[in-house]
């Protein structure tokens, strides 16, 4: 009986985990479903590119946790680098579009300072979102975070990722330079990526 018990409080608190990180999520967009599968739901974004000075620029919370292979991942591990943050799920179909342009634009700038790092949310069984990595060849580590755990850390009122999928751009003092409430081109990521390059 208490295995039983303790089986239905842990199911509790990850239903508990996924609706606090859908209603974070849910602020910035409504939920739609696509028609191809009952599956895609996922949150619009405002289609915001928003850029911040460096003096206005703010800090990301130092994210750890298990990623979708099952390593350790700590953000701050990646200090120094330009770091592009995506947050995606295998069941958006945005996440889906956008991911080949993701994996493109990583490689091409992995030799100058820029390191790509995922945040995989809402995927309660993880086989599905390594079949994502594998099928659009992404490289790159993702935080595996399917009750948005870690999205939650982002303090209110701050440019924090409120959109699947949403990408923020850090700069290399780990302050966020550029937010993206959208899927994103090629041609709009490597044009928000290139000046943090580049920067002294």
């Amino acid at each position: 009986m208490s295995q039983i018990r303790a089986s239905r409080r842990r199911t509790v608190l990850l239903a508990a985990g996924i609706a606090a990180g859908a209603l974070l999520l849910s602020a910035c967009g409504e939920e739609q479903t696509g028609s191809s599968s009952g599956d895609t739901k996922f949150v619009q974004g405002t289609g915001e590119i928003t850029k911040v000075p460096k003096s206005r620029r703010s800090a990301v919370p130092d994210l750890a946790g298990p990623s979708v292979d099952g390593k350790k991942l700590k953000l701050s591990d990646f200090k120094g680098k330009v770091i592009v943050l995506n947050v995606w799920g295998s069941w958006c179909s945005p996440c889906r579009a956008e991911a080949p342009n993701l994996a493109k634009v990583a490689r091409d700038t992995e030799d100058q300072g820029v390191q790509f790092v995922g945040i995989n949310t809402r995927d309660l069984d993880k086989a599905n979102a390594k079949a994502f990595e594998r099928n659009y060849d992404i490289d790159y580590p993702s935080f595996y975070d399917p009750s948005g755990k870690l999205i939650l850390k982002f303090p209110k009122n701050t440019l924090s990722p409120q959109a699947i999928p949403s990408t923020l751009i850090l700069d290399k003092d780990g302050k966020v330079a550029v937010r993206a409430l959208k899927e994103l081109s090629e041609k709009e990521l490597r044009s928000a990526l290139d000046p943090l390059i580049d920067a002294k």
